[in-house]
């Protein structure tokens, strides 16, 4: 199942707990899953900018030091836009080999992901050591926005659709969830006041060549899409792809 194979996106697995979803999964815009299609999460205008002031060192401390900043950033934003805000976490280790989302995929590199709504970093000396952090970042901003999609229930309905019903097994719905990611991290560079020439090869600059096997984003001519609908947007408003047509989650 590749929804099964999709949880593992950045060595965790999600965990959610559910009834079985009524909604209709095959391939379109997702019909009967209001936690989806109709989120209180769109609702919400631009979020604020906000000026966060801080510098990624080449130590693992002041690495640890920037990406809590970075998270607590993004929380002084993010809370406007979700009811019973609960400020996002980050935890990062030189290894993750246990835990309650530990995959077991093995993982050279660096890596930031969603665990139980918080970000989950292995903090690796290609992290430690790099001079930029526009490619650390982008990944960092996406994790995050694992984390808000779980807050507001997305994380949760997407997980029920009953992907044994698709004739692609759920391919084109998990791009829907990691699309939506990638446009709400967009919406966080936006706020962080980063920006850049060419977004394209920084989408995929700090993915683990681990996860080259998994389709999880579909063509990069849409995850580019997304992610500046996102960018331009500054609100989770422009990050409803569950109503997308199947092109533009292709």
């Amino acid at each position: 199942m590749i929804r099964a194979l999709a949880t593992t996106a950045g060595v965790f697995v999600l965990l959610f707990a559910g009834t079985v979803s009524t909604a209709t999964a095959s391939a379109g815009p997702i019909v009967g899953a209001p936690e989806l299609t109709h989120n209180p999460l769109y609702k919400q205008g631009r979020l604020p900018a906000v000026s966060c002031k801080v510098t990624k060192g080449t130590s693992r401390a002041s690495t640890t030091r920037y990406l809590d900043k970075v998270v607590d950033c993004l929380n002084s934003s993010w809370r406007r836009a979700v009811k019973g805000f609960v400020p996002v976490g980050v935890g990062a280790k030189a290894k993750v080999e246990e835990g309650p989302c530990f995959s077991g995929l093995e993982v050279a590199g660096s890596f930031a992901t969603s665990c139980n709504g918080s970000v989950q970093v292995q903090l690796g000396s290609d992290w430690i050591k790099a001079k930029s952090d526009q490619a650390i970042l982008v990944e960092l901003t996406r994790a995050y926005a694992g984390a808000i999609q779980t807050q507001v229930g997305i994380s949760k309905a997407w997980w029920a659709l009953p992907a044994g019903d698709e004739k692609d097994g759920g391919e084109e719905q998990t791009h829907r969830f990691y699309l939506q990611a990638d446009c709400m991290g967009g919406v966080s560079m936006k706020i962080l006041g980063r920006s850049a020439k060419n977004w394209r090869p920084l989408l995929t600059a700090e993915t683990p060549k681990e996860y080259g096997r998994f389709n999880w984003y579909g063509k990069p001519a849409n995850r580019l899409h997304w992610f500046e609908q996102g960018y331009r947007s500054r609100g989770p408003g422009a990050c409803n792809t569950w109503k997308a047509p199947s092109s533009k989650v292709a």
